[in-house]
């Protein structure tokens, strides 16, 4: 594309507003204002100050202390740090002298100082390697000899600490000094030798992983949270994200994905701290240099960037614009080397590369740039680190080259095919810069590595000055095997292939050094340590392996962790070539999961055939139908063959309390049962039969114990809306038998079940159905007792369990769910009070499966395709405080109603409370009016459909049967009155005139206007269909809906002439009716397809 004067211009040139600049005169102006305010005081002690004590006393803002925030923060508290100084002591004198020099040599954290501050910065740092040390000693705590000693300071000390402000175009970070509410390790009160142990060179000295000692368990001890669920530990990880290693001189840490946290795992102590933020999947990560400054991303609707300091792992920034306007999410990001910058790539069609300046401002990024979605989707950046200006960012099929400015960015995307060389060029995976060149790298997926440079006139010498616009200067013949990962470390180029092999190569291309026996799969990440002061010299008393060259030398390099696509992470010290797995993880889909009943085991078993022991194991089902008995211990068949009966996946497996029984339920609407043998030289278990009792999937199988002896008993629950109950004592090889089989639902499907704790005198099973409502059934009748409103975050309950105690009748009990993607509490029992549930995110891509700990402690999820389980702390205090805060008695129910207790809705229902019982009285009596608070059962369905709830005969029994039988246990007696509200029965979310239609779609034709069916069809469905209707019954209603007859028709003693109405149906019914038709002509319903489409759009 050529501009106005016909110079050839960048393929994408995109600019941003610049946000407002840091006015750093400011700063320094408020900086020389409080230093002016302490003068005064300064100036009358100023004679007391010995010329000698200059260096001793010398001290200034801290520019290396610990902190918990991100670069750029804490000016003003640095100002204050200079007023509260501690005293300086005789003997750190010659130390503090010793640092001045080493801290003369660093850098800042973030960005390199200007030469008008360097002055002043030479001073301060050696005042802040003194206070630093004073502060380590102290933990942190000053005397009152030191207060009053820091309050004498002379004014030629407060010039000397004043902190040296960055000019606007290099910022330094000002990390704040670590508090007393800063989590600390045992390690971390240890008094630290600052002389023999500096800290890396532009960084405060590093504290532990923030993480207390651990428990028995090898996990964090809990703290006070106000979450009722909180996780502890995370198994698993996203093996397509790199792991990074944060290694340095005083940790070993790496850095990995686990669904939507991240984890900081310290694999030499087996701990962990998760970075909890997102709430969708996390799709990239990067880090600095200094290994200090964490950027985590994720996709999904509300992604963000969170800013982390991996030292507290607390976040700094989050960044909540991808730069499309839509925010749909980040694939790829990176960081310059001294953490001021970041560069995103969204997720959108068009995808936008933004570089943002995250230390100043999260709102708006520096530039940015559109690129061609013809390029494909870009999925690695990555920042000349000679030069940040410059970046290099590749799709499979394209690399593009950019610069950028403040306000500004240009970006040249050059072809390169197969012809171009007359070779293939492969699939491109990672880009380098090479160093001190201008050159670029590209790996591709045969082995190949493509060689970039300027692109010049071939008349003209190459030139050495960095350019965006490059072409491909050659193809490489690297090796065999497609390359992964392409990345540097020091001196040397380093490559991961598809072999699992790790190969050094110097700037020349030759190969120095090749590591082939890891056997940890095929390479996707390799990371090095950071050791500020490494020196690729090897020291006596070390066994570094030989280069490739003729003089084999002694190849030192950083220690690095390697992470391959079949999730195994592994450490690699160089001394030595140790390889120690650090993680082996599932790479496939985890749905089974079960814990030990009275030890702390969980097991896990995954799609890619992994089961994983933590402590124990559990009979599963595999993806084969086939059924396999393993020994607890040693995970040896104790089966000689295992089970085949099923043709589908075994979707269920339960045992029963005794282990007398195992039953299974597969993808072919079955139930199979297996007997424990007893016996030396006899199979665990035998084959009893199988049954298909439901016509659609099963959703739930539960043993159970029957009340009148210990003999298990079995049911299932189906998509069919069918509860089986199995005969077990009667059934026989071959012939499994049902003793009963009850339709307990009408329109809800259920989704799961399980036994209700004994709580009440009644036996229950509970089940959640997907209207978001729990139904309690007496376990021996089948009889729905109660139904009551469910959770509703979004999705229906999947399943359900009630958390073990140790006391099950004394003890309070909680249930614990998960729907769709989240895990959640309730108190028991169950009244409906929507306060007395919580939830929260537990697997962004879905919640596979939930087990309970044996002692109630903890919970752990499964997230399916994500391969990874979470573990749960339960934290009961913080639900019961949140019910209590929803009110008492009828409070918290008020909220359930539009407008609350002072509503218009409630205000009616008062109305239709009190008409219930003028009609119960007689409508025309001149009877004395009794006015009460309770009403006739006979009135609750008329009192409903008052409410806009429309309960068909089936509902209006089980309302009925809950009411009559609620107290009949206690008493004995049947209540006859009723005094509450059924807001239970009311629908979660309203009518859905989204059923309307479907029922006009599956029964009626498709026409112009919309489904339709035949008025013939539609009168003699509503009388043979369903809870049909008599004859006289359908004519009264039709003609009162049509408007011919007295409101209320019949309910409200209103007289029916039954002779008139068929002329009438046929004159004022059409011969073809849409649902729009039925819904707004018919039923009245108004504003029906406003509702219609609001209803549409929720469903998406």
């Amino acid at each position: 594309m050529a501009d106005e004067e016909g110079k050839t211009s960048p393929v994408g040139q995109e600019k941003a507003p610049s946000p407002a600049p840091a006015k750093e005169e400011e700063k320094v102006d408020d900086a020389n204002q409080n230093a002016d305010e302490t003068k005064p005081q300064e100036t009358e002690q100023k004679e007391e100050v010995k010329d000698g004590d200059q260096n001793e006393n010398a001290g200034g803002d801290e520019t290396e202390k610990k902190d918990d925030t991100k670069p750029d923060e804490g000016k003003e508290t640095e100002q204050q740090q200079g007023e509260e100084k501690p005293e300086e002591k005789e003997e750190g004198k010659e130390d503090g002298e010793q640092k001045v020099e080493e801290q003369q040599q660093r850098s800042s954290p973030v960005g390199e100082e200007t030469s008008e501050t360097k002055p002043e910065q030479e001073v301060s740092q050696e005042s802040v390697q003194k206070e630093e040390s004073d502060v380590n000693v102290e933990e942190g705590q000053k005397s009152e000899p030191e207060q009053s000693a820091s309050e004498e300071k002379t004014e030629q000390e407060t010039v000397t600490e004043k902190e040296p402000e960055p000019t606007p175009t290099t910022k330094a970070a000002s990390p704040t000094p670590a508090t007393e509410s800063q989590p600390l390790t045992s390690q971390d009160v240890t008094v630290p030798n600052t002389v023999d142990t500096p800290a890396p060179p532009g960084v405060p000295e590093p504290p532990k992983l923030p993480t207390p000692e651990k428990s028995e368990m090898g996990l964090e001890s809990s703290s006070i949270s106000t979450q009722a669920l909180n996780i502890i530990w995370s198994f698993g990880l996203n093996r397509s994200i790199p792991v990074l290693n944060l290694t340095d001189n005083t940790r070993k840490i790496i850095m990995y994905a686990c669904a939507h946290i991240g984890v900081l795992y310290d694999f030499e102590n087996n701990r962990q701290h998760t970075l909890q933020g997102h709430i969708n999947p996390l799709t990239c990560t990067c880090v600095s240099e200094d290994k200090r400054w964490l950027a985590t991303a994720d996709k999904g609707p509300d992604s963000t960037v969170i800013i982390w300091d991996t030292y507290t792992g607390i976040p700094v920034q989050t960044l909540f614009d991808d730069g499309s306007g839509n925010n749909e999410g980040f694939v790829a990001m990176a960081m310059t080397p001294d953490a001021r910058y970041l560069a995103t790539l969204s997720s959108s069609e068009t995808q936008i590369l933004a570089i943002w300046n995250w230390t100043v401002d999260g709102e708006t990024p520096l530039c940015t740039a559109q690129l061609n979605p013809s390029f494909g989707v870009q999925s690695f950046v990555h920042f000349n680190p000679e030069d940040i200006h410059y970046l290099v960012c590749n799709s499979d099929s394209q690399v593009i080259f950019c610069f950028w400015t403040d306000n500004h960015m240009e970006y040249y995307a050059p072809p390169l095919t197969d012809q171009d060389f007359n070779k293939a060029v492969g699939r491109y995976s990672q880009s380098i810069f090479q160093r001190n060149s201008t050159r670029v790298l590209t790996s591709t997926s045969i082995g190949n590595l493509v060689v970039w440079d300027n692109n010049k006139p071939v008349t003209k010498l190459l030139s050495s000055e960095p350019s965006a616009d490059k072409k491909a200067l050659k193809i490489i013949r690297l090796q065999e095997r497609g390359i992964n990962v392409l990345t540097t470390t020091d001196k040397f180029i380093v490559v991961g292939d598809m072999a699992g092999h790790v190969k050094f190569f110097d700037q020349s291309l030759k190969l120095v050094h090749w590591y082939q026996d890891f056997n940890l799969g095929p390479v996707t990440s390799v990371s090095f340590a950071h050791y500020p002061e490494f020196e690729p010299v090897a020291k006596e008393g070390t066994n570094f392996p030989p280069d490739a060259t003729i003089e084999a030398r002694k190849f030192v390099i950083k220690d690095f962790v390697v992470g391959s696509s079949i999730a195994i992470f592994g450490s690699v010290t160089a001394d030595g070539t140790k390889v120690k797995v650090i993680h082996r993880e599932h790479d496939a889909a985890i749905h089974a999961m079960t814990t030990h009943p009275s030890l702390p085991y969980l097991v896990i078993g995954s799609y890619s055939g992994l089961l994983k022991i933590w402590n124990y194991e559990k009979n599963r089902g595999l993806c084969n139908g086939s059924v396999r008995v393993l020994d607890a211990i040693t995970l040896q068949d104790e089966q000689e063959e295992p089970f085949r009966y099923a043709r589908y996946a075994v979707t269920h497996i339960a045992f029963s309390h005794d282990s007398q029984y195992i039953a299974t339920a597969d993808g072919e609407y079955t139930v199979s049962v297996f007997k424990r043998q007893r016996g030396l030289d006899v199979q665990p278990y035998i084959y009893l039969g199988r049954y298909r009792a439901h016509y659609k999937g099963i959703k739930d199988i539960i043993f159970g114990v029957h009340l009148d002896s210990n003999q298990p008993r079995l049911m299932s629950l189906g998509m069919d809306r069918v509860l089986v109950e199995y005969d077990l004592e009667n059934s026989a090889k071959d012939d499994l038998r049902i003793s009963s089989s009850d339709r307990i639902e009408q329109s809800a499907i259920p989704q799961c079940m399980t036994w209700y704790p004994p709580i009440t005198k009644e036996n229950f099973i509970l089940t959640a159905n997907d209207q978001f409502k729990f139904k309690l059934y007496n376990s021996t009748t089948k009889m729905c007792r109660k139904t009551l409103l469910g959770p509703t975050y979004g999705t229906p309950i999947q399943k359900i369990a009630v958390v073990p105690t140790k006391d099950i009748v004394k003890d309070k009990r909680y249930l614990a769910y998960i729907t769709k993607d989240k895990i959640g509490m309730h108190v028991l029992p169950l009244d409906g009070n929507p306060h007395n549930a919580m939830a929260l995110i537990g697997h962004p891509v879905g919640v596979s499966e939930m087990v309970c700990s044996f002692d109630g402690k903890y919970l752990f999820t499964a997230g399916g395709t994500d391969a990874s389980v979470h573990m749960w702390e339960i934290n009961v205090a913080a639900l019961e405080a949140q019910s209590k805060l929803g009110g008492e008695d009828l409070t918290p129910f008020y909220g359930l109603l539009d407008g609350g207790r002072e509503g218009e809705l409630f205000r009616e229902l008062e109305d239709y409370f009190y008409y219930a019982q003028i009609r119960s009285q007689g409508v025309n009596t001149m009877d004395k009016r009794e006015v009460s608070t309770k009403i006739n059962l006979s009135e609750v369905p008329f009192v409903m459909r008052a409410m806009g709830f429309y309960p068909s005969e089936q509902e209006i029994e089980d309302m009925l049967n809950e009411v009559k039988f609620s107290r009949y246990v206690e008493t004995g007696q049947y209540v006859r009155r009723y005094r509450s509200w059924r807001i239970h029965k009311i629908p979660a979310f309203g009518l859905d005139p989204l059923k309307i239609e479907w029922a006009f779609e599956k029964l009626g034709i498709a026409t112009s206007s919309g489904n339709s069916i035949e008025r013939g069809d539609l009168l003699d469905m509503l009388q043979t269909k369903g809870e049909h209707m008599t004859e006289y019954e359908l004519a009264e209603y039709l003609t009162t809906l049509l408007g011919y007859n007295a409101e209320g028709g019949s309910s409200e003693l209103q007289e029916f002439d039954s002779t008139t109405a068929g002329d009438i149906i046929e004159q004022n019914l059409p011969v073809n009716i849409t649902e729009e038709m039925f819904a707004n002509e018919i039923l009245g319903f108004s504003m029906y397809r406003d509702a219609l489409n609001a209803g549409m759009e929720a469903h998406g």
